[in-house]
């Protein structure tokens, strides 16, 4: 059952109240500034994110889950782990048996995705390319449902939610392999893209049918 929390404020009502679906909340976040921790990092709450009016990927996907379990979604995270450490994380749904995300990124290619997926893998697999950049590479993914954080405050905290984050690094993660012959010449490929085009993100990549509609050209 969804957290009926009487300490949601009026401006959080009111956003759970617009935006009831994986695609709603997918506009609402495209919408914020990307959190590029300026100031030091960050790990905002639901109630951080709408008071600061911006979020990087996990306050993204914080706040998705916040909003969507209130519509009967269980508030479940998709973490994305990378060959340079820098994981991406995403809140993953399912619909009539297969599965999406919502997502906000610096990168087009790592926002949402449509519940169109049979299986988690196939999912995985639609970020496969995307995620290759300089450094990046996906190796691993692993399925967190914060439900079983069981008290603690990861929906409304004023502080930021570091236990989330160390909670994602302890959860199984399942392995996940793209042929080196394949990565590089993504890898090459995005290199060369970014030379020609320093000031644009790439927007070639395969199955662009199942991303979320609306997300931001350049991040």
């Amino acid at each position: 059952m969804p957290s009926k929390d009487p300490a949601f404020n009026s401006a959080e009502r009111q956003a759970i109240d617009l935006y009831r679906t994986p695609g709603q909340v997918q506009k609402f976040l495209n919408s914020l500034p990307y959190n590029k921790e300026e100031r030091g990092e960050t790990l905002r709450t639901f109630r951080a994110v709408l008071k600061d009016g911006q979020a990087h990927c996990l306050e993204a996907a914080l706040t998705a889950a916040v909003i969507l379990e209130q519509h009967g979604y269980p508030p479940l995270l998709l973490d994305l782990a990378s060959a340079d450490r820098l994981d991406h994380v995403l809140f993953l749904y399912r619909r009539n048996g297969l599965w999406g995300t919502v997502a906000r990124s610096r990168d087009p290619g790592l926002h949402g995705r449509k519940p169109v997926f049979a299986t988690l893998r196939r999912l995985v697999e639609s970020y496969a390319e995307p995620y290759v950049d300089y450094t990046g590479r996906i190796v691993g993914y692993g399925v967190a449902d914060l439900a079983t954080l069981g008290n603690y405050d990861w929906r409304l905290s004023e502080r930021n939610a570091w236990k989330v984050e160390r909670f994602l690094n302890e959860i199984p993660h399942r392995r996940f392999h793209t042929p080196n012959q394949t990565y590089e010449q993504w890898r090459d490929r995005y290199v060369g893209y970014r030379k020609r085009h320093p000031d644009r993100k790439p927007l070639y990549y395969r199955g662009r049918y199942t991303w979320m509609p609306g997300y931001p050209k350049n991040g």
